[in-house]
């Protein structure tokens, strides 16, 4: 019901183009329609609440529930947030005191009670609007999400404050300069992989499988407990209800973050861009760009041509990337229509996060047979696993969480395998 409302809502933009803080675009790879979708919606709550997401999709039908979570799940967030407000009957306005900036650890100690309340709201709404997102795509009569799903990686910028909730493999990274006025990469999420322990445990514990195949065995895959299907590249997702029941999750992933004035931009972009840049290499391109307007696009030519450089013979992945700036300038409309913009990309009717693009998928369906696998010699080296054990000691799990992240030049679909429906040995739950 939400999405249908959403082309009367301002200050948001799905489509290639620009807001008044941030930049967008996405491009189509080469393994069919563009699965990829994203948004950023400004004055979101309130006035200096911003809202960004990108979301990935896979399967038959990934690029359909992509663009469903993209245009639901965010106002899912704001209607909890808004009864919320209204439940607490003016206590509520603890949901926008997000502009307030802490000088130093000490003020957190002091207001201790006030931030706490603050993240625990904005918690509460990241994990019921998920949950609500998911059980809408189960009941969805005219989408079909059994082997079918999309990552999400969402942000809201509310005053100086961070909130991020996020399931797949799309990535946030911020770029910040250090006491020497450096630019530095700073990754604001893990990408959660099959193989991170604490997923890993998790699917075990469901009866579900994690490993990966002879044939590439940099990209741990969750199975069924009772066949080689349907090779899932993620441990959360939205839709893939086919592997629900065993482990995999649409629970997202929640962190908060307090900004400072050394914050400068942050991007949100999906796998085809981590696949073949570096967290360092994304802060340079996009600090370096010529305007701020053709950030986003700039990095994902960077990427386009990484690909063909790295990787000729591999199919490019989609590639989409918001870039919001946290001083909340961006560039004079001379400069942006110089760049080959319009900014008239605000609230189109154009769902498809590409122009090229059209709901019937162009020529095709996306296929689901497995792409070429590209892998370099080093990485070769150093994953060299088959099946992933997970019997490891749960203490660690926390600390290692934030060294893994997503492997380079992998060339690979998120879902091997389309299987039938069998709802007759699928009782209801």
């Amino acid at each position: 019901m939400e999405s249908q409302f959403l082309p009367l809502l301002g200050d948001r933009v799905f489509t290639n183009g620009k807001s008044r803080s941030s930049c967008i675009f996405t491009q189509q790879g080469r393994k069919g329609i563009n699965q990829d979708a994203m948004i950023v919606w400004e004055d979101f709550m309130s006035e200096d609440v911003t809202f960004c997401g990108v979301f990935d999709g896979h399967g038959p039908h990934g690029h359909l529930v992509a663009r469903k979570v993209r245009d639901a799940l965010p106002v899912k967030l704001q209607s909890f947030l808004n009864s919320c407000e209204s439940r607490q009957n003016g206590s509520g306005q603890t949901c926008f005191m997000g502009n307030s900036k802490k000088s130093d650890v000490g003020d957190l100690d002091k207001g201790g009670s006030v931030e706490d309340k603050l993240n625990s709201l904005w918690r509460e709404a990241f994990l019921k609007s998920y949950k609500a997102m998911d059980k809408e795509l189960k009941s969805h009569p005219n989408l079909d999400c059994f082997c079918s799903g999309s990552t999400a990686i969402t942000i809201v910028k509310q005053g100086s404050n961070l909130f991020m909730g996020y399931i797949g493999d799309s990535r946030a990274i911020m770029g910040s300069k250090d006491s020497n006025d450096s630019m530095v990469a700073v990754q604001l999420t893990v990408d959660l992989k099959p193989d991170l322990p604490r997923e890993a445990e998790r699917i075990k514990r469901c009866k579900g499988r994690v490993f990966a195949l002879q044939d590439e065995p940099e990209v741990p895959r969750v199975w069924l407990p009772f066949d080689d299907a349907p090779g899932l590249a993620m441990a959360r997702a939205f839709g893939d209800f086919c592997l629900k029941e065993y482990g995999v999750i649409s629970m997202p992933e929640f962190s908060h973050r307090t900004l400072t004035e050394r914050d400068q931009f942050i991007v949100l972009a999906s796998d085809g861009v981590w696949d073949v840049l570096s967290n360092e290499e994304v802060v340079e391109i996009v600090s370096s760009a010529p305007t701020r307007a053709s950030a986003s696009r700039i990095l994902v030519d960077s990427a386009a041509r990484e690909w063909k450089l790295k990787y000729p013979t591999s199919k490019m992945d989609d590639c989409a990337v918001v870039c919001l700036f946290l001083d909340g300038k961006m560039d004079s409309e001379s400069d942006y229509d110089e760049q080959g913009f319009s900014s008239a990309t605000l609230d189109q009717s154009n769902h498809s996060g590409n122009a090229a693009e059209s709901d019937d998928g162009q020529k095709s369906e996306p296929c689901l047979q497995r792409n070429f696998t590209v892998r370099s010699a080093e990485e070769n080296d150093t994953y060299t696993f088959g099946r992933l054990a997970v019997d490891g000691d749960s203490e660690a799990i926390n600390a290692e969480d934030q060294s893994w992240s997503g492997l380079e030049g992998v060339t690979r679909v998120n879902s091997l395998v389309q299987l039938p429906r069998f709802s007759e040995e699928r009782p209801d739950p």
